[in-house]
């Protein structure tokens, strides 16, 4: 622990909030980096986010945790089951991991953004690609274009940790001429083999949201909950009251999302990315509704606009209002039609029937 100890006290906390990110060298030693890579095989069979597998001790361990008290000036941290660990994983579009993304005016970009990625990249490189990109500013940005683009050289044992906000992209492209400008994720193929420097046959990468206990970290949990993969691992795998208690030992606050979205039919209904509903929101039609304990004000959510799952409920009120009363009155028509016919004599009844044939 003591290089992860210096590695803490060198921290820029300033130089992290100017540019979105830091890296912290040497945190984990070559012998934890060697028992994670194992782990990153057997969670990847197992499915689920970390908490409830073998990687549990990269939350509990009070590295990450203490990284995060450091650069948010709290006491505990929130978790609520974003964790992943990846093998090979190539999401090379520009992208933002917060929940507003597009719309400026939204509740993310109110004031300084308080959720943090954690990233472990068990592997070196600073000469090898399929690294991380990173655009610097760009957390202070609502755009994908705003920021220089860099490649982070990593090496095995570091901790990389950037705002949720930040423009990123995986499996970035590393050149071997060390004056070269680094690529955009879309010019992966744009160079011919011979001048990219060697990947590794297995890039293993560890991810981890760990954020200030506020409006900023509420809001990107109540988003969670829509998002199609991430109510699927919870469902896999809920939290038990040992891994509760183990988290809660870490100056962790837990909130338990596995329970929360259990038996949540509106949960998970988003396969894609989708604006997540705010007070006095410009198009609040494009929008999911936070399903939120307790919440009663949000709009039912909207029907979805990236080719991700349906939403099977409208939020066309006033047709969908019409038709039910369509449906009524025609009913009440049917009915009073039969019970008349019903109660009619015995000569209107048999005249009936010869007309109908029967």
């Amino acid at each position: 622990m003591h290089m992860f100890e210096q590695a803490l006290s060198e921290l820029d906390v300033d130089r992290f909030w100017e540019v979105g990110y830091a890296r912290l060298p040497g945190v984990y030693s070559d012998e934890e980096v060697k028992q994670m890579r194992e782990e990153v095989h057997e969670q990847t069979k197992r499915g689920g986010e970390l908490a409830t597998g073998p990687l549990l001790h990269v939350l509990t361990d009070g590295r990450m945790v203490a990284v995060a008290k450091k650069l948010l000036g709290v006491d505990r941290v929130l978790y609520g089951g974003d964790s992943s660990a990846t093998i090979n994983g190539v999401i090379r579009a520009w992208h933002k991991d917060n929940t507003d993304r597009e719309d400026s005016e939204a509740p993310d970009w109110d004031d300084r953004y308080t959720q943090l990625r954690f990233g472990i990249y068990l592997q070196d490189h600073t000469q090898h690609t399929g690294g991380l990109n990173l655009k610097l500013g760009s957390h202070d940005r609502c755009d994908l274009s705003s920021g220089e683009t860099i490649y982070v050289k990593n090496e095995p044992g570091d901790l990389l940790v950037w705002s949720m906000r930040m423009t990123h992209s995986g499996a970035g492209t590393l050149l071997k001429d060390p004056t070269a400008r680094f690529p955009e994720p879309k010019e992966w193929n744009a160079f011919p083999a011979e001048q990219i420097a060697p990947a590794h046959d297995e890039r293993m990468a560890v991810f981890v949201h760990l954020g200030a206990d506020d409006k900023h970290g509420r809001r990107y949990l109540d988003y969670l909950k829509t998002r199609t993969y991430m109510v699927g691992a919870w469902r896999k795998a809920p939290f038990t009251p040992e891994i509760i208690q183990a988290l809660e030992a870490a100056d962790i606050v837990v909130r338990d999302l596995p329970a929360e979205v259990r038996d949540d039919k509106r949960a998970g209904l988003n396969a894609n990315w989708e604006p997540f509903w705010y007070p006095g929101m410009r198009h609040p039609e494009r929008a999911g509704a936070p399903t939120v304990q307790g919440a009663s004000s949000a709009p039912a959510p909207a029907p979805s606009t990236s080719g991700g799952a349906k939403d099977p409920y409208p939020v066309d009120f006033a047709k969908r209002y019409a038709r039910a009363t369509k449906r009524r009155l025609n009913g009440v028509l049917r009915g009073a039609r039969a019970g008349w016919y019903d109660s009619a004599p015995k000569a209107k009844k048999a005249a009936r029937a010869a007309r109908s044939g029967s």
